[in-house]
């Protein structure tokens, strides 16, 4: 096993499934089977899960909603799909608590690090939801600022896509999957696959991200166990090491 503790980034659409949208209980069960199986090995494992499914702050904001007023309705979509996970996992006798930074006791812990850390400690898995509780900061932002707080090893990001390309693929048939990429490039080339504030967080700490295919059955337990299944966004000192080497060829 590669990793001791991470943190797991999904979409909120990817609990939607075949649907345009919200929840998709069967979907969500598949996925939260995965996460079963990765539970199982031993791994400490936290989650975040976006709320694109449900709604977008930003997008909300360019149809008329007043923004602030629009990120937290994001915040709470985010918590509607933890709660989704944590019944799927607990249906398959996972121990799970949900903690969200925008306090609602009637359902969830409000976030403490110190709890979430020993929830991690005794085998419990941890799902963040409620962003960072507060506007302006995306899911891939929340869950690089919990990664940091909780001490992970790496974060992972769950997408629709199978790690980062020097073009777009769905645009261009010479594209190139990077294995590694430099944290420093993500941010010098605006690439949008995950947040820039995100990438800038994991490399304050050195904190590996690695991007790969949800969508793709098995996944998760595979980028967990470091098989290669992605793209890793790491150090340019690593990265250089592994072309200088000639494992891989390539650069954005």
């Amino acid at each position: 096993m590669r990793f001791k503790r991470v943190l797991l980034k999904l979409s909120g659409e990817a609990l939607m499934g075949y649907r345009e949208f919200g929840v998709d209980p069967p979907t969500v069960f598949r996925i939260a089977k995965e996460i079963e199986e990765v539970h199982a090995m031993g791994i400490e494992l936290a989650i975040t899960i976006g709320g694109g499914n449900i709604i977008r702050g930003v997008a909300a904001s360019k149809q008329g909603i007043e923004r602030i007023t629009a990120d937290y309705m994001g915040m709470l979509a985010t918590i509607i799909n933890a709660l989704a996970m944590q019944d799927a996992l607990e249906k398959l006798d996972v121990p799970v608590r949900v903690q969200t930074a925008i306090e609602i006791k009637d359902v969830a812990e409000p976030f403490i690090r110190r709890r979430a850390m020993r929830h991690l400690e005794k085998g419990r898995i941890v799902i963040f939801a409620g962003g960072t509780g507060n506007p302006f900061f995306t899911t891939d932002s929340a869950a690089a600022l919990r990664a940091k707080e909780i001490k992970a090893q790496a974060l992972f990001k769950a997408t629709k896509v199978d790690g980062i390309y020097t073009k777009d693929p769905a645009l261009s048939k010479d594209a190139r999957k990077l294995d590694f990429v430099s944290y420093g490039e993500m941010l010098a080339k605006n690439i949008r696959i995950i947040d820039a504030t995100a990438v800038d967080l994991c490399r304050e700490s050195q904190m590996p991200i690695i991007v790969f295919n949800l969508k793709i059955p098995g996944n998760i337990k595979k980028a967990l166990l470091g098989e290669n299944v992605g793209s890793v966004i790491t150090s340019q000192e690593v990265v250089n090491g592994i072309y200088k080497e000639g494992k891989h060829a390539g650069s954005l």
